[in-house]
This record gives C-alpha cells, sequence and structure tokens, in this order.
C-alpha cells in the first residue's frame, strides 16, 4: 500500500500541469485591461470613420483606411462577448453559467476573428498602395482606382471568410440536459475538431500571416529603396545646380532645395514601417505558438501545456486589441489630410456648443 501510494504521489507530480502559477499571473495582470483597450478602440474607430466620410472618400487610400476603420470597429464589438465570458470563467470559475460557456465564447468568437484577418488583409493591401504611391507615382491613379479598391475590399473580405471556413465547420448546436441547471439547453458539439483546427492554424496562424509579413517587408524594403535612390539623384542634381549658381545671379538661389528627401516621401516611409511593425507585433504571437501547437500537440486548451496555452492566448488577443485600437495615433501622425479634418471638426463643435452655452 505504501509502495501504491508512493507510486500514486510520483505519477500526480510527474503529471501536473506545468505553468499554472504563470499563467494565472499573466492573465490577471492583462484581462482587467482588455475593456479599457476595447471601449477605446470603439471610440478611435467611430472616430475615424467620421473623419473619413468628412474628408469625403476620394482616393482609393482612403477607402482603404476606411473599410481598415469598419473591419476593426466591427472586430471589437463581436469580440466584446467572448471577452466577457474569458473574464468571468477566470475570475469566477464555479459561477453557473445558464448555458453553455462555448456558445458564448464561439458563436462570436470566430466571426470577430474572420473580420480580425479582413482588417490584416486590408492593411497589407493599404501598404501595398501606400508603396506604389511612391514607386511608380505616374501609374498609381490608373492602377489603383476608386472602383478598383472597391472590388478588392469585397474580395478581401470573401476571402477572409472562405478561409475561416473550416473552423465554421467544427461546431454544431444541440439540445441536451444541462446538469448545473437541471434543464434542458442548448450546447456546442464539436466533429472533427482536431483536423479542423490543424486546417485553421495551417491557413490563418500560419500561412497567411506568413505571407503577409512578406509583402509588407517588400513594401518597406522597396520603398525605401526607391527613396534612397531619388534622394541621390537630387543630391547629384543639386551639387550641379549649385556649381552652376555659383555663376549667376544671386536671386538664381531662391530656386527650392532638390537635396532634401520630401516632407511627404519621409512620412509616407515613416508610416509605412510602423504600420507593418505593428502588423507584425500583433500577428506574430498568435503565429508562433499555432506553430508550437502543431509541433506538440499537447500545447492546446486542454492538453499538458493549457496553462501555458492560455497565458500566451491571453497576451495574443492583446496585441489583437491594441492593433485595432491604435491606428489613429498613426493617422494623426502621418496623415496630415486627416489631422487637418479632425482639428477643423474639432474646432466646429467646440464653436457649436460655444453657441449652444450663450443661447
Amino acid at each position: 500500500m505504501a509502495d501504491s501510494a508512493a507510486l500514486n504521489t510520483s505519477s500526480t507530480t510527474l503529471f501536473a500541469l506545468p505553468y499554472k502559477q504563470e499563467s494565472q499571473l499573466i492573465t490577471s495582470v492583462l484581462l482587467p485591461t482588455w475593456p479599457a483597450i476595447i471601449l477605446f478602440g470603439l471610440l478611435a474607430n467611430m472616430i475615424n470613420i467620421a473623419i473619413f466620410i468628412e474628408s469625403r472618400i476620394k482616393d482609393s487610400v482612403t477607402i482603404l483606411l476606411c473599410s481598415l476603420a469598419v473591419s476593426d470597429l466591427s472586430f471589437l464589438i463581436f469580440i466584446i462577448p467572448f471577452v466577457t465570458s474569458y473574464i468571468a470563467l477566470h475570475f469566477a470559475p464555479n459561477w453557473v453559467w445558464p448555458i453553455d460557456r462555448n456558445i458564448m465564447f464561439l458563436s462570436f468568437q470566430w466571426p470577430a476573428l474572420t473580420l480580425y484577418d479582413f482588417s490584416c488583409y486590408t492593411s497589407v493591401a493599404t501598404g501595398v498602395t501606400r508603396c506604389a504611391c511612391v514607386a511608380m507615382p505616374l501609374r498609381f491613379k490608373s492602377v489603383f482606382t476608386k472602383s478598383r479598391t472597391v472590388k478588392l475590399v469585397i474580395a478581401l473580405f470573401i476571402v477572409a471568410v472562405l478561409l475561416r471556413m473550416p473552423v465554421l465547420l467544427i461546431y454544431n448546436i444541440v439540445l441536451r440536459p444541462n446538469p448545473s441547471t437541471n434543464s434542458t439547453g442548448p450546447f456546442w458539439v464539436f466533429r472533427n475538431k482536431e483536423i479542423f483546427a490543424q486546417v485553421n492554424d495551417i491557413l490563418n496562424r500560419q500561412s497567411m500571416p506568413y505571407i503577409n509579413f512578406i509583402i509588407m517587408i517588400a513594401c518597406v524594403i522597396i520603398l525605401t529603396t526607391k527613396l534612397h535612390e531619388a534622394t541621390r539623384v537630387r543630391r547629384s542634381h543639386a551639387a550641379h545646380s549649385h556649381t552652376e549658381k555659383s555663376t549667376h545671379h544671386p536671386n538664381d538661389l531662391k530656386q527650392p532645395d532638390t537635396q532634401r528627401m520630401s516632407t511627404k516621401d519621409i512620412k509616407v516611409v515613416q508610416s509605412v514601417v510602423l504600420v507593418c511593425s505593428i502588423f507584425v507585433v500583433s500577428q506574430l504571437p498568435f503565429s508562433v505558438f499555432s506553430t508550437a501547437r502543431l509541433i506538440e500537440p499537447e500545447f492546446d486548451n486542454s492538453g499538458h501545456y493549457k496553462h501555458l496555452f492560455t497565458a500566451c492566448s491571453a497576451f495574443s488577443y492583446t496585441c489583437y486589441f491594441l492593433n485595432a485600437s491604435v491606428n489613429i495615433f498613426v493617422y494623426y501622425r502621418y496623415n496630415s489630410k486627416y489631422r487637418t479634418t479632425l482639428l477643423s471638426v474639432l474646432k466646429r463643435k467646440a464653436a457649436f456648443d460655444q453657441q449652444s452655452n450663450i443661447k
């Protein structure tokens, strides 16, 4: 009996799930920030949409930016039930759910993630158009027309939905007794979960993100190379022009200085690099631990490393929420038209409020 007890104790110790305390610490710190980030993201994206509509959508880049704001706003709205359930499950694990909690988790999670995928594809398309705007300015307007951009946005949304179809086929709702409430209610039933989950990992957490990474990085490289080439040409012309100016009238010195890179070009480079960095940071965690899940099947929400998986998921979702919320800072810093329109709207609102108070 003693040997048996010792064996049982050894087995319990050997197969104890690791990283439980670390996971609880990470999730306890991150989860309380989610409502604040989501609330700010909802407000920021509504402001973005209002500003783009106010500025009258006239070009392909504005169409893409407005589509991105709509997608981010929709993602944050759809993710609220999932976030609410996730927080409740963490801080009140013994709470009796009136319905199957998987319904709260999954009914809105996958549509929300589909919208997030659409946001990612739209971000990549925005990076490509910004790159083309500088790399081939003469052909930009003829290639990226408004009608073509609208069709591209619709196509990207259809692609996002089709790529998420494998996980939508996993679930089915059935009625069965609920022992917690002593009543019959709806429950999620999984079908071929492992197969479809692997297909989803390969498509949406590995293949497409890495393709997006390559495209975004290629845009930055092409854009930076073009600007450096233009700078060298300008410096050569400026040096030649300076030699000629020394033999001409001093008023010739009032001609524009072509040695400097234009402020607009610098802003484009900085904005594309920043968008790429935000995109990579937000997508990379999910892609990395999805790859790890393919290598180690126990790294899952029901496996030996489920606590570590939970911590990684919480961190990844935090990156998702931030990515869908911080674009307003990028637009305000690097988009002069956006900044001018926003300040104009704020001034009109302040004037209207002042007149209302006088009356």
